[in-house]
């Protein structure tokens, strides 16, 4: 499924059609991005019987020693059942600081800005992927992977997960849904 633009007005669909897709492939593992919890909660709701994981941007992503998503919102999304995962994006992190300051081509940024030329929110979904696979809490069964464009959901995909360690044996099966244009 295509959708027209990008954004948080497509992030019913791209649960919807999500859900659907992981059911008809007898999958039980759900990764979804999210930063105020919003798209958090709401897949919640959509994914009954799955094991959801979130995942959040690491402390000092926006501010240096502050977190991103409020306690009471992470302490909300536990106590209904998910992982809450804050983690330093796979897809930047140091070599993102060393980038600014030294400037250059660095390799993760490309593996990023590949990505990109699909979508942000395809890149966030493989990217939150890693993310999860690091912090242990995944089984290393095909999941689906939710990401978006800024706030909401637009982007999923069926995905086997790989750590970074081993990020090459990846593999992206399906692209459920993302934006035609971005």
């Amino acid at each position: 499924m295509y959708f027209e633009k990008s954004g948080r007005e497509n992030t019913d669909q791209t649960l919807a059609a999500a859900f659907a897709r992981g059911k008809a492939l007898g999958l039980n593992e759900v990764i979804v991005a999210s930063t105020t919890g919003e798209t958090a909660f709401r897949a919640i709701e959509v994914f009954k019987g799955f094991t959801v994981t979130i995942v959040t941007y690491h402390c000092g992503f926006r501010e240096p020693f502050k977190k991103v998503m409020p306690d009471e919102i992470q302490k909300g999304l536990i106590e209904k059942g998910t992982r809450v995962i804050s983690a330093t994006h796979a897809l930047s992190g140091v070599e993102r600081s060393i980038f600014k300051k030294y400037s250059g081509s660095h390799p993760v940024l490309l593996i990023a800005d590949t990505l990109r030329l699909f979508g942000q929110g395809v890149k966030v979904a493989v990217e939150i992927s890693v993310m999860a696979a690091d912090a242990g809490a995944l089984t290393g069964n095909d999941v689906i992977s939710i990401g978006g464009t800024g706030k909401g959901a637009d982007a999923a995909l069926v995905l086997k997960p790989a750590g970074q360690s081993d990020f090459f044996d990846m593999h992206i099966k399906e692209i459920i849904c993302k934006p035609g244009v971005w």
